[in-house]
């Protein structure tokens, strides 16, 4: 597999607002080698009619594509999974569970004012940044492992 091949899957159950947002602020700024999707357990019909508008006021566009499912492919391809904070039992499905997963147990905006989606908002965009500082933290070689080893003469 090559750096290019390297994806982060965004979860949540619908699909339609926080999972969205962190794909959006991942795929501003991909760490190399990287991209983002996102997709839904439980995707609904369209986004959160909020979710464009609070991320173009940040100056990041939202993806292009509506609401997608979760698909098995999709897991199995994925090397990063961050789920949004759905992780019970009813909107996660089993095969889900069976690989490494981060959760950011967010709150849904969908069900917040104004002022408490761009809170969400801003903890997605927040995560997604330390993510990518992480990511490419784990890329970079180690520059200890490049040194050489000092000989007995060297001591």
């Amino acid at each position: 597999m090559t750096p290019a091949d390297r994806t982060v899957l965004f979860l949540c159950v619908e699909n339609a607002g926080r999972s969205l947002m962190a794909e959006a602020f991942f795929n501003a700024d991909p760490p190399p080698g990287y991209r983002a999707i996102s997709a839904g357990t439980r995707p609904s019909t369209a986004p959160n009619p909020r979710t464009a508008p609070m991320l173009r006021e940040v100056g990041v566009e939202p993806p292009a594509h509506p609401p997608q499912p979760l698909t098995i492919e999709m897991d199995e391809a994925a090397d990063v999974r961050v789920t949004m904070g759905c992780l019970d039992d009813a909107s996660c499905p089993a095969h889900l569970k069976t690989h490494p997963l981060v959760d950011w147990d967010l709150p849904d905006p969908a069900r917040l004012d104004d002022d408490g989606f761009r809170r969400v908002r801003d903890e997605i965009r927040e995560r997604v940044r330390l993510l990518g500082l992480e990511l490419r933290a784990a890329d970079r070689p180690d520059p200890a492992a490049s040194r050489p080893t000092p000989s007995r003469r060297d001591r």
